[in-house]
């Protein structure tokens, strides 16, 4: 497993005007960058994920090439790697977005590769996020975007999911007001309950997709799958980086003013949106009001029954094999 480089930003400034003290951004590269440094492809995590759980696609001939790319996975703010709320003294100070990830993502590119251009920007779910807000903020740089099961601006009805993880963990009586004195035992069970009834759509478990992936039963799918998955990272990492879902706005600047429909209309990369056809809280429909605001956007459904996962199919062959098609096409053009 190899746990990444370091990029020290010192102290950063963030974009609400707080610093960041003594930040760090940790990054992993896969292939080799080419002389004139025109292959690069910048692919962000997703919540709780960090590097290692998200480079499975990162193969000769899978869906990211690193034969013929240099890529660069940053893992965001909040993720236990980079600079998260439980490194600091005070996790008050911990007041991120995704444009402060951008800003630091821009440094390392800058500084380390010297690195201008993009020809991709890939994420799913934060890591589509983040791909919209580096189309927008650097339209200039970014060739082509490839947004998956991901939105623009955080849409009120996520919002709900998002503040009931929230209400999840501060309900533990671990939780004292500031911090968790010691693991919120119940907050965990309850926050992983929740979140596989979203992430998963109905007919997964209409299917009882989850027995085929080894589990004996709902309840040990909910226990090996969800609890401790989530039970990897801190609890507070777990609330910073769902403050930075719920805050995610691509407008959210003094350029676009909270206009939406401008900061989208602002892209001008090759954009290519991918929703999954049962996603519960990226939805198809949101994801379709994105792709029609952006000039010559191709929206391409993912059609399977594996809801939000569907945009991360790593136990999903079918789905993979779909994504990996939609990206060479996206990237042949």
């Amino acid at each position: 497993m190899n746990a990444g480089s370091v990029f020290a930003l010192g102290s950063f400034r963030l974009h609400s005007g707080a610093i960041l003290p003594q930040a760090k951004l940790v990054y992993r590269t896969y292939g080799s960058l080419d002389p004139d440094r025109s292959n690069v492809i910048l692919y962000p995590t997703s919540y709780a994920a960090q590097h290692t759980d998200i480079e499975w696609l990162i193969q000769p001939d899978g869906i990211l090439d690193p034969t013929r790319y240099f890529i660069v996975i940053p893992n965001m703010f909040g993720n236990g790697l980079s600079t998260s709320p439980s490194q600091l003294e005070d996790a008050a100070d911990f007041s991120v977005t995704h444009h402060d990830n951008v800003a630091a993502q821009d440094r390392l590119l800058r500084e380390v590769f010297g690195v201008e251009e993009l020809q991709l920007v890939y994420g799913w779910s934060m890591g589509a996020q983040q791909a919209y807000h580096w189309a927008v903020l650097h339209p200039e740089r970014v060739r082509r975007l490839a947004a998956l099961c991901g939105t623009a601006r955080t849409t009120e009805h996520n919002i709900v999911f998002l503040r009931s993880l929230e209400a999840a963990l501060l309900a533990d009586p671990a939780w004292d007001g500031t911090r968790f004195v010691a693991a919120p035992e119940r907050g965990f069970r309850a926050f992983s309950r929740i979140y596989a009834s979203w992430a998963a759509s109905q007919a997964f478990y209409r299917e009882g997709l989850y027995k085929k992936l080894g589990y004996a039963d709902l309840e040990d799918y909910l226990s090996r799958a969800w609890e401790a998955s989530y039970r990897r990272r801190q609890a507070i990492d777990l609330l910073g980086m769902l403050r930075i879902w719920i805050a995610s706005d691509v407008s959210a600047n003094s350029r676009h003013q909270s206009d939406l429909s401008r900061a989208l209309g602002s892209i001008v990369a090759r954009t290519l949106v991918m929703p999954s056809a049962t996603d519960l809280y990226f939805t198809p429909e949101d994801c379709a009001a994105d792709a029609a605001a952006i000039a010559d956007a191709r929206l391409l459904t993912i059609p399977s029954i594996w809801g939000h996962r569907a945009g991360n199919p790593y136990q999903n062959p079918e789905d993979a094999r779909f994504i990996q098609r939609a990206i060479r096409q996206l990237l042949a053009e």
